[in-house]
């Protein structure tokens, strides 16, 4: 079940994943996928624009996603996840090595909430049926 309730299943019975595979048969390389990986993406996904076209059209993407968190306002995709602001207060922590109490200030964090339907995608299930994401 995932965190709504909604039974998932496998889309497909299989033979277990071998060490050092990805569910989809991609070898894990251990690679963080970058920037520079996802402009690429973008200008082969859209042969009309030019190379400058889909850096800017990706960079406008990610600038209004950040604009939007900057006003504390939460960005939503649709199959992908939301992004929210959270305000934490100040507390006070202890050092875990010798126990010293110290002040942990009031700050903000960005927290991410993966959507169903992404997280049934990367465990390799059926997307939930009806799911708002």
């Amino acid at each position: 079940m995932d965190i709504a309730g909604n039974k998932l299943r496998p889309t497909a019975k299989s033979a277990p994943t071998p060490v050092g595979e990805t569910p989809l048969g991609k070898v894990a390389t251990g690679r963080t996928t970058t920037r520079v990986e996802l402009l690429d993406a973008v200008y082969k996904a859209c042969p009309s624009l030019s190379r400058a076209q889909a850096r800017e059209l990706f960079e406008m993407t990610l600038e209004e996603i950040v604009t939007a968190l900057l006003r504390d306002d939460p960005v939503k995709l649709r199959a992908f996840g939301a992004f929210n602001i959270r305000a934490k207060r100040e507390r006070v922590g202890r050092n875990p090595r010798n126990g010293v109490a110290a002040k942990i200030d009031a700050r903000k964090v960005l927290t991410f909430k993966a959507s169903p339907t992404l997280i049934a995608r990367v465990n390799g299930w059926a997307a939930p049926v009806g799911e708002d994401d």
